[in-house]
């Protein structure tokens, strides 16, 4: 059984930066963050796709050039970067994976995660 947990959330101004980790993934194929805010739904940020020592990762057009995700796989722990963050990037922050599909090698960010974990918050005041 796959069990994710979120560390790093926190509180900083705007123009800050934060890193955010998440252990638990293994061989998981397609691993991505997510972030909700109440109210709204969920937003995915990133998502990458791992095959041995390879990493691809993709963005959500609202974060990139400031959000940077990787995998370092000698711990199996996925990063999230976060820099020149603004108030609206404030809202719980997920990470999620499941398993590779042949019919979604691209580890889309439309279709469904199996493995989520508990979120850590991050909050960025103007």
């Amino acid at each position: 059984q796959v069990q994710l947990v979120e560390s790093g959330g926190g509180s900083v101004q705007a123009g800050g930066s934060l890193r955010l980790s998440c252990v638990g993934f293994g061989s998981i194929y397609c691993m991505a963050w997510f972030r909700q805010v109440p109210g709204k739904g969920r937003e995915g940020v990133a998502v990458i796709r791992s095959s041995g020592n390879t990493n691809v990762a993709m963005y959500a057009d609202s974060v990139r050039g400031r959000f940077t995700a990787f995998k370092e796989h000698a711990s199996n722990t996925l990063y999230l970067q976060l820099s020149g963050l603004q108030p609206e990037d404030s809202g719980k922050y997920y990470c999620a994976g499941r398993p590779f599909r042949a019919w979604d090698p691209l580890c889309a960010l439309g279709v469904s995660f199996d493995y989520w974990g508990q979120g850590t918050q991050v909050t960025v005041s103007s």
